[in-house]
């Protein structure tokens, strides 16, 4: 259905004469008529008969003229929807426990004006293709993964240098270390069930695990992180990897322990990646937020291949 047509009936109605109508959309009133006669046509009825005093409703018009003015309505809603800062900023993150939903929320904390919507996207390939379609605003990930190039259009740079540190349980031969290195790991068995190759945290782990020589486990009876903390915290031989900031909870008896790696600190790359042509108001003022947060760690390691 025509909404212009709509529209030029609605004015026609609410101002009872053609040219009124006329003036008030800025238009001829044979343009006017056109549009009302294109419109009773496509409806197959008689809307408005012409009068001495102007334009009056028939019984079809009085009964189409709710509909006409909540199409209208259903029209400024939609465009208001999608107008630049009207819309939520719709940003993936890795997972809603880890840090990159710790940056959102600190950035709702600090401008709560913005409106936000989290996605959870299953990869960081996935994660691009959405922001080049213009699926999502931003996403925080690790990119590009080996073997991948960023479109064009996309756009990414580096907002957070978080941490990875060793999770040991009592019994395990690193479990009474303050702090360890990467080199102490070589040897070691990590069991990573998550890091699966496709992923943009696989092929980190992996590059991690070659680059210090211990032996990366990713084939995992179980399904989620449970199973695998509980054979950590009874084991003497198996270890896991988290990240500084994970939002992490055991039961108090698992006696896990985090030990931090230094010297040097393997950090997971954390990059923003938004459109080049994005409008939004809000993705300025949060690459603004994320930079003013970021604080690069000295002596670290990462993968080569991240932005």
């Amino acid at each position: 259905m025509d909404l212009e047509a709509v529209r030029t009936f609605v004015a026609v109605t609410d101002t009872g004469r053609f040219r009124d109508a006329a003036d008030d959309l800025a238009v001829t009133q044979q343009a006017v008529s056109k549009r009302v006669a294109a419109l009773e046509k496509s409806l197959g009825v008689r809307l408005l008969s012409r009068t001495a005093r102007g334009a009056a409703l028939t019984m079809d018009g009085e009964a189409f003229l709710p509909h006409a003015r909540a199409l209208l309505g259903a029209e400024e809603r939609a465009i208001a929807s999608v107008r630049s800062g009207r819309r939520a900023l719709r940003v993936d993150v890795i997972e809603r426990r880890l840090a990159p939903a710790g940056r959102l929320r600190a950035f709702h904390q600090a401008r709560p004006e913005f409106e936000l919507d989290v996605a959870t996207l299953p990869n960081a390939d996935a994660a691009v293709a959405a922001v080049r379609d213009g699926l999502i605003d931003a996403a925080i990930r690790a990119v590009p993964r080996p073997g991948t190039r960023l479109p064009e259009d996309v756009r990414a740079t580096r907002v957070d240098d978080e941490p990875v540190q060793l999770l040991v349980g009592p019994g395990h031969a690193l479990a009474e270390l303050r702090t360890a290195t990467p080199a102490d790991l070589a040897g070691h068995r990590v069991g990573m069930p998550t890091a699966l190759p496709g992923t943009e945290w696989g092929a980190f782990y992996a590059d991690l695990a070659a680059e210090f020589g211990f032996t990366l486990d990713t084939s995992w009876p179980g399904v989620g992180l449970e199973p695998l903390l509980t054979t950590v915290a009874s084991s003497p031989t198996l270890a896991t990897f988290v990240t500084e900031r994970s939002d992490l909870i055991w039961p108090a008896g698992y006696g896990l322990r985090r030990i931090p790696l230094t010297s040097p600190t393997p950090i997971y790359p954390h990059a923003l990646l938004w459109h080049a042509d994005s409008p939004h108001p809000a993705l300025a003022a949060f690459r603004d937020h994320l930079a003013a947060a970021y604080e690069p760690v000295a002596d670290s390691w990462t993968a080569r291949w991240a932005a």
